[in-house]
């Protein structure tokens, strides 16, 4: 690969970080580690917004009329979805949307995206006083979803879930407790890497 491969990340609050500085996100974490491996990356640019459902990440999309090629798209979108109570059959069709719209931003290398699971927010502090057996069980019914629709449409797909459902005390958290810290994006970039490692750039 040329000097300075392109990323996008697209996605919400986990993305963007909410609560952290931009060197700790997920996926900036991912490109460190991608240029410790003799890779050769930009940072991320990065679409996303705390609060925003499938839906509103295609408005975003859309209105930044983008025209360039990436050389790796990750997506991680539908916890507000599920959080506004939005319906599995609406997160499906715009799900689905994205995926193939990120497809598109590689020019069709479906193993330059990678689709990463939604984490379990019900397990944070800030869910005490909520249901959250019916959050988790939420969580996991978008989860089947995209994971279905990632392997229908052959790219790559990395469930963080269960890291959140390991970890959720301070450590891992910022002040608000509910996302996350940088240490836990760590653990997600690491994960990334393992389903991207393989990818010849």
């Amino acid at each position: 690969m040329k000097f300075g491969g392109r990323v996008l990340s697209l996605g919400d609050s986990y993305t963007i970080g909410e609560g952290v500085d931009e060197d700790f996100t997920w996926s900036k974490q991912l490109v460190d580690i991608l240029n410790l491996n003799k890779q050769h990356f930009q940072n991320p640019r990065i679409i996303a917004k705390t609060g925003w459902t499938t839906g509103e990440l295609a408005e975003a999309i859309e209105k930044e009329h983008i025209q360039e090629n990436f050389d790796l798209v990750s997506l991680l979108i539908g916890v507000n979805n599920q959080y506004r109570g939005l319906s599995p059959e609406q997160y499906s069709i715009e799900f689905r949307a994205l995926l193939k719209q990120s497809i598109k931003f590689v020019a069709g290398n479906l193993s330059h995206v990678i689709v990463l699971s939604i984490p379990d927010w019900g397990k944070t502090p800030f869910a005490k006083d909520r249901d959250q057996n019916k959050i988790s069980a939420e969580i996991d019914t978008f989860n089947t979803i995209n994971k279905e629709i990632s392997t229908e449409l052959n790219v790559n797909y990395c469930s963080i879930t269960e890291l959140s459902r390991m970890y959720f005390n301070d450590e891992y958290l910022v002040e608000d407790k509910l996302h996350y810290s940088g240490k836990m994006y760590a653990l997600w970039a690491e994960e990334a890497f393992k389903a991207i490692k393989d990818i010849d750039f």
